[in-house]
């Protein structure tokens, strides 16, 4: 299925459950959003007992918030829309490895499976540069997928960077 045609909720009961590439499409897409608003091009997707209930970006320059990564907007509105701040079986798509600060909401919302995209050796909190998601002194650890549409990922932030500066390789 075509990343524009894609539903918002691409599970339905009577089909069979999306999988994590159908989920990270969607991170993907808002990924895409942010670099068309000028914010660095990542995306986020909380899905809840099979329902997509949050969709996000980083919005960090817009909204001149240092803690406006799209990890941190999916986790509230996703909080939000369960009513609770507990995301119990919760799965967070992202287009990126977080960074410390979103790996640590991640643990705080009890969010039980992070699948991310690109690995960021410079800040990336999830297995490149710290593990706190999975590190035994906290009392929550998530199951972490890693490398989903991975190059795609990579690939649209590369060339943001790149555009941003004046370079085109």
């Amino acid at each position: 299925m075509a990343d524009a045609a894609m539903p918002d909720s691409l599970a339905h009961p009577l089909l069979r459950p999306a999988t994590d590439d159908e989920h990270m499409a969607l991170a993907l897409r808002e990924a895409r959003r942010a670099a068309e608003e000028g914010e660095v091009p990542v995306g986020a997707v909380v899905v809840l007992e099979g329902r997509v209930v949050a969709r996000a970006r980083n919005q960090v320059e817009t909204l001149r918030d240092p803690t406006a990564h799209a990890e941190m907007i999916a986790l509230t509105q996703a909080a939000a829309e369960a009513r609770d701040a507990r995301l119990v079986g919760a799965t967070l798509f992202c287009t990126l490895e977080p960074c410390a600060m979103c790996a640590g909401a991640l643990v705080l919302a009890r969010v039980a499976r992070l699948v991310y995209g690109a690995a960021d050796p410079k800040t990336g909190a999830c297995g490149s540069l710290y593990q706190i998601v999975q590190d035994p002194r906290l009392n929550h650890r998530l199951e972490v997928t890693a490398g989903v549409r991975a190059e795609e990922s990579a690939a649209l932030l590369r060339a943001f960077f790149q555009a941003r500066r004046g370079r085109t390789e």
